[in-house]
């Protein structure tokens, strides 16, 4: 059984939150120093919109209103993607697949026919390295065009929910929210991009190709009529509707290098740690500066000190309380 000396408050009021990064800045421009950091660059990019519109029929709702209800009036349609966090492979999730061919450059490629990718901004290996002769621009001092030929692939599921009043066979009305998981009829769509690339020959990196999408989705009844597009079984109430569905799909295609910039920077981020009644002292999360403008500013640590005495006696109770709990 868990054990738990102490009530714990998580002091959740609302149903959203506020996030807390744990920068904080007063203004003052003492605290503003030169910091050194590796990072990628983004050289150029682009971004396309794109569109796709699929028409499903008969997609059964739940749930069912039943026997003898009908519905008067439509409030609200809603669209959004299916995602099951449980199965990132579940193929009812709704994705976009993108492929891309290049001309007047390539993707470097392993020696086996498969592209040499590398780790992005979001921690998969979502770059491409590209590779292209850039001496002809590199003597005018301008980077070199390469141009590319998209394939967006989509399939996957949506979730329609409809905000409906309806009316039951003793006339009373009410408000109900029908919900389906609707399969999309699998798409592709093409367009083309131009994007530019500095010198391969000029730089200890070859430039880098990265690319991604988000996909919504909107949706209306096929003819806006609740008449023609929405069938209910006078029985048991089930519905049943034919839905006209929008794919929006934004697809961003960028130019990295790898560089190292100077920024100005207040410090670390420091956020407010989570009170404990035990430890006096945590670890650290991070490294202290250690160049010699800081080595003044940031004296050695002092050793880490023992519990105080009011600490080493609420631990002796904690600890009492658990063998006493234990023991009946």
């Amino acid at each position: 059984m868990d054990f738990k000396p102490n009530s714990i408050s998580l002091g959740i009021s609302d149903r959203c939150c506020e996030a807390n990064t744990g920068c904080e800045f007063d203004g003052s421009l003492k605290k503003v120093k030169a910091e050194p950091i590796f990072t990628q660059k983004v050289y150029d990019a682009t971004l396309v919109n794109l569109q796709a519109l699929s028409t499903v029929n008969n997609v059964k709702f739940t749930p069912n209103l039943g026997r003898n209800a009908r519905i008067v009036r439509i409030l609200d349609i809603r669209c959004k993607r299916f995602f099951n966090p449980a199965n990132i492979h579940d193929p009812r999730n709704l994705i976009v697949d993108p492929e891309t061919i290049l001309s007047g450059g390539q993707f470097i490629r392993d020696g086996k026919g498969k592209p040499v990718e590398v780790v992005g901004p979001d921690g998969f290996m979502s770059e491409k390295i590209i590779y292209a002769d850039t001496s002809e621009c590199d003597e005018e001092g301008k980077g070199t065009p390469v141009f590319g030929t998209q394939k967006v692939r989509i399939k996957g599921n949506v979730v329609v929910e409809i905000d409906a009043v309806v009316q039951t066979s003793s006339s009373r009305k009410r408000t109900v929210t029908l919900t389906a998981n609707v399969p999309i009829s699998p798409v592709e769509l093409t367009n083309f991009f131009e994007l530019c690339i500095p010198s391969v020959f000029e730089s200890a990196f070859f430039p880098r190709f990265a690319e991604f999408c988000n996909i919504l989705c909107e949706t209306r009844l096929a003819t806006n009529s609740i008449s023609r597009d929405i069938s209910i079984d006078p029985e048991d109430g089930e519905v049943r509707a034919d839905l006209l569905i929008a794919i929006c799909i934004a697809c961003e295609k960028k130019i990295i290098v790898p560089v190292q910039l100077c920024v100005l920077s207040t410090g670390f981020p420091q956020l407010s740690p989570e009170v404990s009644p035990v430890c006096t002292t945590f670890p650290s999360l991070f490294p202290r500066q250690i160049d010699e403008e800081s080595r003044d500013k940031n004296p050695r640590p002092k050793p880490r000190p023992r519990l105080s005495l009011e600490a080493e006696e609420e631990v002796e109770d904690i600890f009492d309380y658990k063998n006493d709990y234990e023991d009946e």
